[in-house]
């Protein structure tokens, strides 16, 4: 039961991904395409996994157990990490990485796979666990290269972006690992059998909150986009007046690439400018926004009428507390509290 139910719970999960394109847990939230259908695949790749296994060992049709078992390993290892590796990619959305890397990867554990076959005997498989172990920590080390990459362009190109987009790529990335070495190094048993069933469970679970929860971001204008447009000699100029002037910085959801297209210019060019100025879009930005928060707050003060902090940040543009809050120790030097605080000596 619990193994069929493993295995419907994929199918449900991989058929809400593909049919429907808005959210049931953050209906707010426009959700990556290409994501919802990487792990939608993924988790028909489980399903997959699954009836495999039940039909290599419950009708043992090369009539060898150990063969049996050998192949359905060899099928996951084949399968099941080239597709975590897209799906992982999938929510790094700056640019795509080419997966075929990870695909020749898996072709030295077929080799493993079928010599142990040929033999018939387990002294190989201490060397599939040791190239599994190898493997695994190129995996974490490219994809903790492509986060740290992902990190810095949102950076550059989104003022309200929170550090969640980095740090839950992490976090499903060390589960996506924990799942798998747990897989691969844990003895055969009802127990073993049990938690890797709840680990299903609860991988298909969190998988589907990332991809609900991820917000759908621009990525850099193609090369002949670029080529067409012309970069305007008189950027600081023309922020100030669009920007500054207009007060675009308190719009929540005003991006870079918003931002080029109101002045004039393309994203990429609007990027080298902040570059030479030796700043980023988002200190800019905030930048903007938190010299607003200032002024909001002298007048306040000066009048007399009640406010909160949150209401001044909200007000300055930022879309959460949290994000105003960095941003202003950066800029100030101090916590908004404890300048609210020497402010009003």
């Amino acid at each position: 039961m619990v193994y069929g139910g493993s295995m419907i719970f994929s199918l449900i999960a991989s058929i809400y991904l593909l049919c429907r394109r808005s959210n049931a847990i953050a209906p707010e939230v426009t959700p990556p395409l290409r994501l919802r259908r990487w792990v939608a695949a993924f988790f028909a790749v489980m399903l997959l996994s699954h009836v495999w296994w039940y039909v290599l060992v419950k009708y043992d049709p090369f009539g060898n157990s150990l063969t049996d078992f050998i192949v359905a390993a060899m099928l996951d290892c084949m399968v099941l990490i080239p597709f975590i590796m897209g799906m992982l990619q999938a929510m790094l959305q700056d640019r795509r990485r080419p997966l075929w890397p990870f695909l020749l990867s898996t072709l030295p554990v077929a080799g493993l796979f079928a010599a142990i076959i040929y033999r018939h005997d387990l002294a190989l498989v201490p060397w599939v666990q040791g190239y599994f172990i190898l493997m695994t920590v190129i995996m974490f080390i490219y994809m903790a290269f492509a986060v740290r990459q992902y990190s810095l362009w949102l950076r550059d190109n989104y003022a309200d972006m929170e550090h969640k987009e980095v740090w839950q790529s992490f976090m499903v990335l060390a589960i996506c690992l924990l799942v798998l070495s747990f897989y691969i190094y844990s003895s055969s048993g009802m127990t073993y059998e049990y938690v890797v069933q709840v680990f299903d469970y609860l991988f298909v679970v969190i998988l589907l909150w990332r991809v609900e929860t991820l917000q759908t971001l621009q990525t850099l204008e193609t090369n002949d986009e670029i080529d067409d447009i012309i970069i305007p000699d008189n950027i600081r100029l023309l922020l100030e007046q669009h920007c500054e002037g207009g007060q675009l910085y308190l719009r929540q959801d005003i991006t870079l690439s918003e931002l080029s297209k109101t002045i004039g210019t393309n994203r990429y060019y609007l990027s080298q400018y902040f570059k030479r100025q030796e700043t980023t879009y988002n200190a800019y930005i905030n930048g903007l926004r938190i010299q607003h928060f200032v002024r909001l707050y002298q007048k306040a003060v000066a009048s007399d009428s009640p406010f909160t902090a949150q209401q001044l940040a909200q007000a300055s543009g930022f879309r959460s507390y949290s994000t105003f809050a960095i941003a202003f120790k950066q800029r100030m030097g101090q916590t908004v509290l404890m300048w609210m605080h020497n402010a009003e000596k």
